[in-house]
């Protein structure tokens, strides 16, 4: 496994993450059951994979968090998305990835070739489906990420990150937020000041309250929403 291209040290999580409830046992998730699932452990801060390697493997996440990012020509890095348990990763992918994937915790994936996965989706038609339907769900949350950064000003950038993590990991008000702040800032292409301000700003208007810089409970929802809106 690689060390990561830009080793940030996180602050302690102060409990275990939240994990969705897990989805009734689909086909897609009874293919990565299947005894030839490769099981891998990820350490925090080392790739999955990186740009440009031949994308032979599909991924579910079975523990922790990653995240799928880009670094730039300048040498900004850029967070396209963070998958937690029960996610997929790599079925969308061409002949090579086209982000990496950093371990934001540690983290297990079971991982497929793609190739035994097209075989067998070739003969169950569900499982065609639930590939279909894992797909659909990748571009609707980059459609959602393209939509955050679309808004112009950093309160609702932050405002609709924290609506949408919390619908992800099943509506909680009161949430562990197991990325950094920096992950934040450069999944919402804000300066990390701006995140740490922006978070400060809404905790003194009461929209949020914080117990550390993870641990972030919702106190005004339809305030939050309302700036999405």
């Amino acid at each position: 496994m690689s060390a990561a291209l830009l080793a940030m040290t996180p602050e302690p999580l102060e409990r275990p993450l939240p994990t969705p409830e897990p989805e009734a046992m689909c086909p897609l998730n009874a293919a990565f059951a299947d005894s030839q699932a490769l099981r891998t452990t990820v350490d925090l801060g080392d790739d999955l994979f990186l740009v440009g390697a031949a994308a032979d493997y599909a991924y579910r996440v079975e523990a922790g968090v990653l995240m799928s990012y880009r670094l730039l020509r300048d040498g900004r890095r850029q967070v396209v998305d963070f998958h937690l348990p029960g996610e997929f990763l790599g079925l969308d992918a061409g002949v090579d990835y086209t982000t990496a994937v950093q371990a934001v915790t540690p983290a297990v994936v079971a991982g497929m070739r793609r190739r035994r996965l097209s075989a067998l989706a070739a003969t169950d038609v569900r499982l065609t489906g639930a590939l279909w339907a894992a797909s659909v769900r990748v571009c609707q949350r980059s459609q959602d990420h393209a939509a955050i950064l679309a808004r112009q000003s950093a309160t609702e950038r932050v405002a609709a990150f924290l609506l949408a993590y919390a619908r992800r990991v099943g509506s909680l008000d009161d949430m562990i937020l197991p990325m950094s702040r920096q992950d934040m800032a450069d999944f919402l292409g804000l300066a990390i000041h701006t995140v740490s301000r922006t978070l400060t700003q809404m905790e003194g208007s009461g929209l949020i309250s914080a117990r550390s810089s993870r641990h972030v409970r919702l106190v005004r929802r339809d305030r939050l929403e309302a700036l999405c809106s």
